[in-house]
């Protein structure tokens, strides 16, 4: 008998580990379950944040990245401009457009720049009295000049410019021939910068040298030279104020026809004297 009971307790031990605990669930079946119910939730989660995702609509995404290229775009504009001003007023112009133009034709395009100092002062005095008087006291615009075009046009007359040489400079140097509003509107853009950046002095001695004299030819120097045979520095008044008669239409006048060698010549040599008189030049030749 004791052997028996002996034999049948060391037979019941190996299921001790398989039977019931307190709870009445076998020991291995509750803690896999309890392991594959976590374990399902957990990747339940996972899947399900992995899987989610938030596409942006088509035209949101044309309107970021139009945003964003203008952005790059404009921002470039505006640094490549301010870069070019700053170093054409500190080096000169390079060839500008109208010579590219006017070679493209098939024309000689001639020129020979030339120092403000220079310059004969009766050439300044005589481009102040024919297409800027006040060029000295504004900063780029002539608001008086264009309110006064503006009301002439109005009362039935002829729509005339009122640019100033600072706009005609920068027209000249960074731009084109030819109206529109995007065009204008670059002007009044590079006349402000070239105003802040460049002074008075340097606006007239660039003006003067990539101003266009017709035939090919551009800048005081070499206008000069082919029409009168002079420098620009030894110009008489009566010279002088025939090269300012035909700044605005110098492919249709010469120097040495009727309108800039009669009348229209006597009238900026009146002129002249006026700005001498009236100190309208004292920002670049000094008083």
């Amino acid at each position: 008998m004791p052997q028996s009971v002996r034999s049948g307790t060391l037979d019941d031990k190996p299921d001790q580990t398989l039977g019931p605990d307190a709870s009445g669930e076998p020991e291995q079946r509750r803690t896999g379950e309890a392991g594959g119910v976590i374990g399902r939730w957990r990747a339940g989660v996972t899947a399900q944040g992995e899987a989610y995702t938030y596409e942006k609509p088509l035209w949101r995404r044309i309107l970021v990245g139009f945003a964003l290229w203008s952005s790059i775009l404009v921002g470039g504009f505006f640094g490549l401009s301010l870069l070019a001003v700053f170093a054409i007023g500190w080096t000169g112009p390079p060839p500008t457009f109208n010579m590219a133009g006017m070679a493209l034709k098939g024309v000689e395009v001639r020129t020979t720049w030339v120092d403000l100092k220079d310059i004969s002062p009766h050439l300044v005095r005589a481009v102040i009295a024919s297409e800027d008087q006040n060029f000295c006291t504004h900063d780029g615009f002539d608001l008086k000049e264009i309110q006064k075009a503006m009301q002439d046009a109005e009362n039935g007359g002829d729509l005339r410019g009122a640019s100033t040489i600072s706009q005609q400079t920068a027209k000249n140097v960074f731009l084109w021939n030819g109206g529109g509003w995007f065009r204008k509107g670059l002007e009044a853009y590079f006349t402000v910068l070239s105003e802040w950046m460049w002074s008075k002095p340097r606006v007239m001695e660039i003006y003067l040298n990539v101003a266009e004299w017709g035939d090919g030819i551009y800048g005081v120097e070499q206008a000069s030279q082919e029409r009168f045979g002079v420098s620009a520095k030894d110009l008489s008044p009566k010279q002088a104020a025939a090269l300012a008669a035909v700044l605005p239409s110098p492919n249709r006048w010469k120097v040495d026809g009727s309108y800039a060698s009669g009348r229209r010549n006597t009238q900026i040599q009146s002129l002249m004297r006026m700005v001498q008189r009236d100190n309208l030049d004292t920002c670049v030749v000094g008083p």
